[in-house]
């Protein structure tokens, strides 16, 4: 059985074709090099605009956090002048108000917003554009160690109050359940919104 063999016609038929297939793969390679290339791009181009998002999101935080201490500095100076009355409502007199009150004692220390005095009793005032649960948390351990920093008040009745701009129904009724007096807005004015049958906690 005889097997026959290429024509000169053949392999070049041949080589023509590999040559063919060839250059079709390497312009596949370059095409998938090139897509690569693209790839790699829109990769550096998101990864840049990530980082960009990050940054303006950080800043927006930045300012939204100064903000929140402008608002707190704000209910903080429309407390103050209306201490008197509103505590005097609920039968506590007040002849001192000390504003940004610092204490430093043993290694621990607090500070006070506001703290109203007359000659027997106290209230810590915490001034919050957002009232929350940790704000009144935080404001109960601070009540808890104030007159271990500042002795002169030991023999003086302590109680609490919280003031804000904004505070949740849930929040207001946490902290009056704890005995704080809370302060907030009604139309236009600052008021207590403890019912008239709060009792306040003493420390």
């Amino acid at each position: 059985m005889s097997t026959l063999q290429p024509t000169y016609d053949d392999i070049l038929s041949l080589l023509h074709e590999i040559t063919l297939r060839s250059q079709e793969t390497d312009r596949q390679i370059k095409e998938v090099a090139e897509q690569s290339k693209e790839t790699e791009k829109r990769f550096k181009e998101t990864d840049r605009q990530f980082k960009e998002t990050d940054r303006k999101i950080k800043e927006v935080t930045t300012s939204i956090g100064k903000l929140g201490n402008r608002l707190g500095d704000f209910i903080e100076d429309a407390v103050r002048p209306l201490a008197v009355r509103l505590f005097k409502e609920r039968g506590i007199e007040v002849h001192e108000v000390y504003q940004n009150v610092t204490m430093q004692r043993d290694g621990e220390g607090l500070e006070i917003d506001l703290l109203v005095v007359n000659d027997s009793e106290t209230v810590g005032v915490k001034c919050k554009s957002n009232l929350k649960v940790d704000d009144v948390n935080e404001h109960l351990e601070r009540l808890a160690k104030l007159k271990r920093l500042s002795p002169k008040y030991r023999d003086y009745k302590l109680m609490g109050a919280l003031a804000a701009m904004v505070i949740p129904d849930n929040v207001a009724r946490y902290a009056m359940s704890k005995g704080l007096f809370v302060i907030g807005q009604s139309g236009e004015h600052l008021e207590i919104r403890n019912g008239a049958e709060f009792e306040p906690a003493v420390w």
